[in-house]
C-alpha cells in the first residue's frame, strides 16, 4: 500500500517542450510541493511509479507579474523535480496516476 503523503509531494507531471527533451536522458521533471525535500520526492516516486531512481534536482521558478483585465496580479512560484531513472525503466507520464 502506497502512503498518502506520497500523493502531496508529487502535484502533476511538468509536459513541456524541455522535459520531453529530457525523457531522452531517462529523467521525468514533476511539479512537486514547494516544501518537498529531494529524499522525499524521491521516495514518493519509487513507491508510486515502482521505478528506482538514481538522482534528484529540483528548481524553483519564480512567479511572473501578469496583467488581467487592467489589474496587476502575480503567478504563484513552482517548484519542479527533475528525476533520473536507472538505465532501463521509464515512466508513462501521459497516462497518470
Amino acid at each position: 500500500m502506497t502512503d498518502l503523503r506520497h500523493y502531496d509531494v508529487i502535484v502533476s507531471p511538468a509536459i513541456t517542450e524541455k522535459s520531453t527533451m529530457a525523457s531522452e536522458q531517462n529523467q521525468v521533471v514533476f511539479n512537486v510541493a514547494r516544501k518537498a525535500t529531494k529524499p522525499e520526492i524521491k521516495a514518493a516516486v519509487e513507491a508510486l511509479f515502482g521505478v528506482k531512481v538514481t538522482a534528484v534536482n529540483t528548481l524553483i521558478r519564480k512567479g511572473k507579474v501578469k496583467r488581467f483585465r487592467g489589474t496587476v496580479g502575480r503567478q504563484s512560484d513552482l517548484k519542479r523535480a527533475i528525476v533520473t531513472l536507472v538505465d532501463g525503466q521509464s515512466i508513462d507520464v501521459a497516462t497518470g496516476l
